[in-house]
């Protein structure tokens, strides 16, 4: 496992010695306006997770990053195992949002001791979304995705990176499909598939369909 920049661990320390001081005092953790504790659930992939507020589960798109698809292998199942690595079920984090997407997803930094959107960039395990950096501290997310590609982490193995997650998606969209429909000319539907681990393999054989969403994962009722 790659060394993180300290520049990482100090981009959040101030908020975590608060958090630490207040819970060895039993005080509650005073947050931030808007921000709010959850427990994580699952993660979905490497800037996807469910989290549990106040016993609602809620979806969480990580801000101002953007990792591999599950179908880019190995990269996507490799960012997704780093980020179970950073938040195991049952972690307590801090979430920071900062909008909602137009799948009804909240968009957000989430914090567990560290940033840990900014982490994943700097690890190598995702990129900067530059459309959407102006949600967070844009030039910190730069400089960790430059760090990250001069050590040669994670996607940065490849030279000049692997093709950028946004890239991947348009070029999904964009394929032409031989009988203009599906993958040998044959539809799924989620609750016929009977299994998640099927309706991945599907969606890694192009049918992409399956993913409703667009966040890489098929067929998440089947969880």
């Amino acid at each position: 496992m790659p060394q993180r920049s300290p520049r990482v661990d100090a981009v959040v320390r101030a908020l975590a010695a608060a958090g630490a001081a207040a819970w060895l005092s039993g005080e509650p953790v005073a947050l931030a306006a808007g921000d709010f504790q959850a427990t994580v659930l699952s993660v979905g992939d490497g800037d996807t997770l469910r989290v549990s507020r106040g016993g609602v589960p809620l979806t969480l798109r990580l801000a101002c990053i953007d990792a591999p698809e599950m179908a880019q292998s190995p990269y996507g199942a490799r960012s997704r195992s780093y980020l179970l690595t950073r938040l195991p079920r049952g972690r307590q984090v801090t979430v920071h949002p900062t909008t909602t997407d137009r799948y009804g997803r909240t968009v957000a930094e989430v914090i567990s001791e560290i940033n840990i959107n900014l982490v994943m960039v700097e690890d190598g395990q995702a990129f900067a979304y530059r459309k959407y950096l102006h949600q967070c501290d844009g030039q910190a997310y730069l400089e960790a995705e430059y760090r990250a590609s001069r050590h040669r982490y994670g996607v940065w193995q490849v030279e000049g990176g692997i093709t950028r997650p946004w890239a991947y998606r348009h070029g999904q969209r964009a394929a032409a499909i031989p009988d203009g429909t599906t993958p040998g000319g044959q539809r799924f539907r989620c609750r016929t598939l009977g299994s998640y681990a099927r309706a991945q393999e599907l969606l890694r054989q192009g049918h992409t369909y399956l993913d409703g969403i667009g966040d890489g994962e098929a067929c998440e009722t089947l969880r």
